[in-house]
């Protein structure tokens, strides 16, 4: 239903859109704490400087991750059926 697209060209790696997200915290305790993803099944990571999203069948559409995006490099559609 939620397609998160992301703009790699607008991201900076800065990772707040990992750590703010409630999906990945709920399954990567490192997360909630701060850091970065200790597994792949999460939602989106950092990887060589952008984010990258693994699994996009996880997300639940808060948009959180867009908001605490401070370069605007995350989209959230919404795919009506």
């Amino acid at each position: 239903m939620y397609e998160l697209i992301t703009h790699e060209e607008k991201c900076h790696g800065c990772g707040n859109c990992v750590v703010a997200c409630p999906v990945n915290a709920d399954i990567d305790p490192a997360v909630a704490g701060g850091k970065g993803p200790e597994t792949d099944e999460v939602i989106m990571r950092v990887e060589n400087g952008v984010v990258k999203i693994l699994n996009r069948d996880m997300c639940r559409g808060c948009g959180t991750c867009i908001e605490s995006c401070p370069v605007d490099a995350i989209e959230l559609k919404v795919n009506y059926r």
